[in-house]
């Protein structure tokens, strides 16, 4: 989940804006008018053609939708054998399906990062099929908007379980790969939360920051075994996880689209926009 552009004088919750915007939107479709306004969604980047991955083993968590799943066509159309993880079946298949049938090498798994046994088993699972580990990815998150007080304390745990364990789960069984394999790369996806955030976002930021600490902390416990970790820090990015976010996951795409263009052309200086998940992939 990457969903807040750095800091900058307050503004109105994301929610509450692209609320009002969906609404009046609607309201100006059934009363057969057009909102002019750009909703277009950038073109994805274009493939190089280069095979940089061939023949290498990445994982992937959370690449059943939004920035995992571009990151898994896009680690595939590179050559790699594609390993990836998500709670959803469905999205899973079909994402899996779309790489074979592009001609790339993929496996699905179910497995939730928040459960300790579903993350070693999916790793061992990826690792035994494709013989090794070279990259891992680990993008699995959610988030939760409300006031501090308001987080049940259920809710927080898993808010910063998915994001914060679930990623040292990863690692902890990815990582002893990577040193039987002589190093390796492992990426972790924080968010521009990490640096500066605001209201009701405790959880996520909390979470998020602390990727970021622990992502340097493990850069120097490794980087003699060959492994580089980084941290990706993208700001707002058009996934599902934001457009469940802002309230808007059952309206029409056309309408979500001049929603989110309206609120990224007063809270995303410079571009106006959001990123795509492919940009953030590439």
């Amino acid at each position: 989940m990457t969903d807040v552009t750095p800091a900058r004088p307050p503004r109105r919750n994301f929610l509450t804006t692209a609320l009002g915007i969906g609404t009046g939107v609607l309201a100006g479709f059934s009363g057969g008018a057009w909102i002019g306004q750009s909703a277009r969604r950038p073109p994805p980047p274009q493939l190089t053609g280069k095979k940089r991955f061939d023949n290498k083993v990445v994982i992937i968590t959370g690449a059943t939708s939004g920035i995992g799943r571009s990151a898994a066509l896009a680690f595939a159309a590179e050559g790699a054998k594609v390993g990836f993880c998500g709670r959803r079946t469905n999205l899973g298949q079909e994402v899996e399906q779309e790489i074979k049938a592009a001609g790339g090498e993929a496996l699905y798994v179910k497995a939730d990062v928040l459960v300790e046994d579903e993350v070693k088993s999916f790793i061992d699972k990826v690792v035994a099929e494709y013989g090794g580990l070279d990259v891992a990815f680990n993008n699995a998150g959610i988030t939760l908007e409300k006031a501090l007080h308001d987080y049940s304390a259920q809710e927080w745990d898993t808010v910063v379980g998915t994001n914060l364990r679930g990623v040292f789960l990863a690692m902890k069984y990815q990582i002893p790969h990577l040193i039987a394999a002589g190093g390796g790369t492992i990426v972790v996806t924080a968010s521009s939360n990490a640096i500066a955030t605001q209201a009701r976002r405790s959880a996520y930021t909390a979470s998020k920051r602390a990727l970021v600490g622990l992502v340097q902390s493990a850069a120097l416990d490794y980087a003699s075994k060959g492994i580089r970790i980084n941290t990706l820090v993208p700001g707002t990015t058009d996934t599902a996880l934001v457009r469940r976010s802002a309230g808007m996951e059952g309206a029409p795409d056309a309408v979500w689209r001049v929603a989110a263009s309206q609120w990224a052309k007063t809270h995303v200086p410079g571009l106006q926009r959001m990123a795509s998940p492919e940009e953030i992939a590439a």
